[in-house]
């Protein structure tokens, strides 16, 4: 199969290599064989592909990619509810560092546990399934570890990204908050207004910290729990998906499930929770390169996601 390869940590630039003629993974008894159509980078991808997790890291070589969306051509013979021909999206790595598999979805073919993927809302191209996954499990997994109820109110830190821009519609739609402020560059305030926040915070203009309203809680995407605790009620909770952590705010590590994409399919396929495709994207197959470079100025506005593949 055709898979984008890389036998050493570094930087993409100078790593990842297109490989026309790598080896298609074997599945075992509980996991399909996925032909991909398409897949989403995220930052966890190219940490690892420097070698931030080297130590507990399966061996190289490594296919990068964690999200996919694509169809199922082989099933093993413990696998129960999906057959060949279904429309499947997920995260193949069902913890975000340790172990995660040397095949991953930027190749032709991925190879993924049942648990782990479920059928893609029938409204959403393969584009658009394949940007979700680990995105929306951890804006979903951030409210449920902090034990979000109706009413409460949020702050979400870097609104425009692929976790905030999930986190937002969720805050909205599913998690019913009362009042959801997020902060952002001056140029995305009209794209996370129309996604459901409140408050929009313009981080090149105020420091959110030093505002005087206060929230039960904050979601912190951008690594900046040490200012977070500081807008949160006496009361309030701070999530955050990285960076060093400060009490009383806490940190996860998302864990890949097929069931929290079958509770949302739900919101998606009503069209209230939207994937939010970067404007550049998608990029061919070809430019997985270019792809990973835009991802890692940081600019990124939702997901990155190569399309087609191969």
């Amino acid at each position: 199969m055709k898979a984008w390869v890389y036998g050493e940590y570094g930087a993409s630039g100078n790593v990842l290599k297109y490989e026309a003629e790598y080896s298609v993974p074997e599945i075992n008894d509980h996991q399909v064989l996925i032909k991909v159509q398409a897949a989403a980078l995220n930052p966890v991808d190219y940490k690892r592909m420097l070698g931030f997790f080297k130590g507990i890291d399966s061996a190289l070589p490594h296919v990068p990619g964690y999200d996919v969306a694509g169809v199922v051509v082989k099933v093993g013979s413990q696998v129960k509810k999906l057959k060949e021909g279904d429309e499947v999206y997920g995260n193949v790595n069902e913890t975000p560092l340790q172990n995660c598999k040397r095949s991953g979805t930027l190749a032709e073919f991925t190879a993924v546990e049942e648990h782990l993927v479920a059928i893609k809302p029938k409204n959403l191209s393969f584009a658009e399934a394949a940007s979700l996954p680990l995105a929306l499990s951890t804006a979903y997994q951030g409210f449920e570890l902090t034990e979000f109820t109706p009413g409460k109110s949020v702050l979400i830190l870097g609104g425009a990204g692929g976790v905030g821009t999930l986190a937002i519609q969720l805050a909205k739609h599913v998690f019913g908050a009362s009042k959801i402020a997020t902060t952002c560059s001056t140029g995305k305030i009209e794209l996370v207004t129309s996604l459901g926040a409140d408050v929009t915070i313009d981080y090149t203009k105020e420091q959110f910290e030093e505002l005087p309203e206060k929230y039960d809680m904050v979601f912190d995407t951008i690594g900046a729990c040490d200012k977070a605790v500081k807008a949160i009620k006496e009361d309030g909770k701070v999530v955050s998906i990285w960076g060093k952590v400060t009490a009383p705010g806490f940190s996860f590590l998302v864990t890949s499930k097929a069931s929290d994409l079958e509770k949302l399919n739900p919101y998606l396929e009503s069209g209230k929770v939207k994937a939010l495709l970067d404007p550049k994207s998608p990029f061919p197959f070809s430019q997985t390169v270019e792809a990973f470079a835009h991802l890692e100025t940081g600019r990124a506005i939702g997901k990155v996601v190569i399309h087609p593949i191969a």
